[in-house]
């Protein structure tokens, strides 16, 4: 009796494992080639077969990005009945190489199959304003912002910012106010109607005499007008050259050591100004210089002695005023030395202040 139980069940399932839906694809990967960014969304369709003995069904297909808008039979498919899913990708805003995934789910084992679209999408045309999106006066700039990045204390750093002419007469540029470390040219000095030019600006990292991040501001004039409007900014980041000091003037050099470099001040009330010292001690054999200490808002004051003798430790006092402050706060200072093996360290300050008027 328990082998006739034990054969009925096997069949049983023999036939349960035998009746599934099965689904074959004609193909699993589809290549657009190129298309174009302004040609609209790219249609592709995926056939497939149910070539199972039970009804096939898609319960869901889903893209593994926004940019894919897939449609599929909803409808179960009987055996040997065919269904499609169609594939959208929009290539808008989208240039360059694409390959994306679009997961289809059904009751078949495995549960889950992969397609695949990918291709190429060719950049449309800019507009003038799209290359030019800053507007200043009588010309158009692709940026009133020149970053130089980063340069030695001792050096000089160039850069320049595109423009162009967009009106129907010439324009005469110049400079009326600008920084002594800084100094503009523009090529051409007039520009033709619809022609292209740049502002060539040189900075001269000695005659600025700082530490760290700087940014500066220069004046333009445009066909002898001047506004304060027509500006563009300035930012570099300075840093102390160490690169021709002797194995002597290394051994010997200071050495900046903070006891901690986090203060966390808790939960405080909306008002409070808590007080830290960062201690810093100097390692070295020579003074170590404090070039310059910048907290990452004006909500935190700093005070500190500028010069270390070796050995020597001096409090790093840090206030943070937390007027018109709520919520989570993480606030960074900044302090710049003349360690050469670690010039930069970088200071926090957190806490969460409460709103006492929310209360």
């Amino acid at each position: 009796m328990k082998h006739t139980v034990l054969i009925f069940f096997l069949l049983a399932l023999a036939q349960l494992l035998i009746a599934q839906p099965q689904i074959k694809f004609t193909a699993t990967e589809y290549d657009y080639g190129s298309i174009k960014e302004d040609g609209g969304v790219a249609q592709t369709v995926f056939e497939f077969v149910n070539t199972g003995n039970q009804p096939l069904i898609i319960n869901n297909v889903k893209a593994t990005c926004g940019c894919t808008t897939p449609e599929w039979t909803r409808t179960p498919i009987v055996p040997n009945a065919k269904g499609t899913i169609k594939v959208g990708y929009n290539p808008q805003n989208r240039p360059g190489a694409f390959s994306k995934n679009v997961n289809v789910y059904t009751n078949t084992q495995p549960s889950v199959t992969i397609l695949t679209i990918k291709g190429k999408v060719e950049p449309r045309q800019k507009t003038m304003e799209e290359i030019f999106p800053r507007e200043m006066g009588p010309l158009r700039w692709k940026s009133n912002y020149l970053s130089l990045g980063t340069t030695f204390n001792q050096e000089k750093k160039e850069g320049t910012l595109d423009f162009i002419n967009n009106t129907a007469a010439p324009v005469k540029a110049g400079v009326y106010r600008t920084p002594e470390h800084i100094t503009v040219k523009f090529v051409p000095e007039v520009i033709d109607p619809g022609k292209e030019g740049k502002i060539m600006v040189t900075y001269d990292a000695a005659k600025k005499n700082a530490f760290g991040y700087v940014s500066d501001r220069v004046y333009l004039s445009l066909n002898d007008e001047k506004q304060n409007t027509y500006s563009i900014g300035v930012s570099v980041t300075i840093q102390e050259d160490f690169s021709k000091l002797t194995p002597d003037q290394l051994a010997n050099a200071p050495v900046a050591v903070f006891s901690d470099k986090v203060f966390d001040f808790g939960t405080i009330k909306q008002g409070e100004k808590p007080v830290h010292q960062f201690k810093l001690t100097n390692n070295g054999k020579t003074d170590l210089i404090i070039r310059n200490v910048k907290a990452s808002c004006g909500c935190t004051a700093v005070k500190h002695e500028n010069v270390i003798k070796p050995g020597q430790t001096i409090d790093l006092t840090v206030e943070f005023n937390s007027r018109g402050k709520r919520s989570r706060q993480n606030k960074s200072v900044t302090v710049i030395t003349n360690d050469p093996k670690n010039s930069t360290t970088v200071l926090r300050v957190m806490g969460t202040v409460e709103d006492v008027a929310a209360k």
